[in-house]
């Protein structure tokens, strides 16, 4: 492993020179590379680096045990080698972690679709309230939210909204959020206080680049009509709104959020080519028998993934039978706990398929 990790730090200190090169920084496409490539290493570096200092610290204290005729020396140096080797232990964990492969998609941005399902008008409510919650999450962890379509419930929520959310590494932070999620609550409508189950559908894919997704224009039909949502005079007096249909795969997107025909375009041409993407990306991964099948699931849009509970105030996440008690907590956007016991699960299986390999 130290050999790796120093092959790594070499390669570190490469590509922290080439950043300064006057060449490279003229060229876009080759310093965006090379910056993306310059944070992937820093953070292996930058726990290599204090594991590196935690091993001097050990091998030192281990000199002064063996070698210090002082008493109070030598007792000093053991009370510190105590602290250290659940320290190196540690280190070596978050490492060995970091040095798993991952996901080539987990440092892009994504397209989020929320869609209500079975319950009427309380499952638009609830897709409203997952909405708010991805929202509050975002702004938590600086990441950008950009409306992209939305279609409003008669009674508030959404019957499906569409967004895009931009940052570090938001693929890998929230693919795991792709489901079925489900409520159990006693509905704002109902008079006789009986609890309802509602469910809304949960997807998540991987902002998609025009070097990941070659499409052919001539193969996409356009359609233009008039927004019906919030958008000022423009509503219902132009036809701004976009509709693109890939024929070969007969995959729809539309935008309307725009007052700007050609800003809807490339909003629904930005969720055209994510989800065909996806659709790539779910053969190549049936292909390989990866890590979709794995306990944590594969953002199978049919699995059930989490059931929010009002009266007992608990959300139960069913992939990993995690389960809390801080629901409205969670409903305001707190919910790293999720996001991090996912992130290990899927680094235990790595590790898992790693050493059965």
């Amino acid at each position: 492993m130290l050999d790796k990790l120093e092959a790594i730090n070499q390669r570190f200190n490469d590509v922290s020179q080439q950043l300064l090169d006057q060449d490279v920084m003229s060229d876009m496409k080759r310093y965006k590379a090379l910056n993306k490539e310059y944070k992937d290493l820093n953070k292996i570096v930058t726990e290599y680096r204090a594991y590196q200092q935690v091993l001097s610290n050990i091998e030192n204290a281990r000199e002064v045990i063996a070698t210090e005729k002082d008493q109070e020396f030598r007792e000093m140096a053991k009370e510190e080698l105590d602290s250290l080797l659940p320290e190196q232990e540690r280190l070596e964990a978050v490492i060995k972690d970091l040095l798993l492969p991952k996901d080539p998609n987990d440092s892009k941005d994504i397209i989020m679709e929320i869609r209500a399902g079975a319950g009427g008008d309380e499952a638009a409510l609830f897709a409203g309230d997952l909405q708010r919650m991805y929202m509050r999450y975002a702004e938590k962890h600086n990441l950008k939210m950009e409306l992209i379509d939305a279609m409003e419930g008669t009674a508030g929520g959404y019957k499906e909204i569409i967004l895009a959310l931009r940052g570090e590494d938001v693929y890998g932070k929230l693919k795991f959020e792709s489901g079925v999620h489900r409520v159990q609550r006693v509905p704002a409508t109902e008079t006789q206080g009986r609890i309802h189950t509602s469910v809304a559908s949960v997807v998540v894919m991987p902002e998609a680049e025009e070097l990941d997704v070659e499409i052919d224009m001539n193969e996409v039909r356009k359609d233009l009509f008039m927004s019906s949502g919030p958008g000022g005079q423009s509503v219902n007096t132009t036809y701004s709104a976009v509709r693109l249909t890939h024929l070969p795969t007969g995959i729809v997107a539309q935008c309307q959020d725009q007052k700007s025909q050609l800003k809807n375009f490339d909003k629904a041409l930005q969720v055209l080519r994510s989800r065909i993407y996806e659709i790539e990306l779910a053969k190549k991964n049936e292909a390989e028998g990866a890590t979709r099948k794995s306990m944590i699931g594969g953002g199978d849009r049919s699995d059930k993934i989490r059931t929010y509970n009002y009266p007992q105030g608990r959300v139960t996440d069913h992939r990993i039978g995690y389960t809390v008690y801080n629901l409205s907590s969670v409903m305001d956007g707190n919910i790293d706990d999720f996001v991090e016991q996912l992130r290990l699960a899927e680094s235990a299986e790595r590790l898992k398929e790693g050493t059965t390999a």
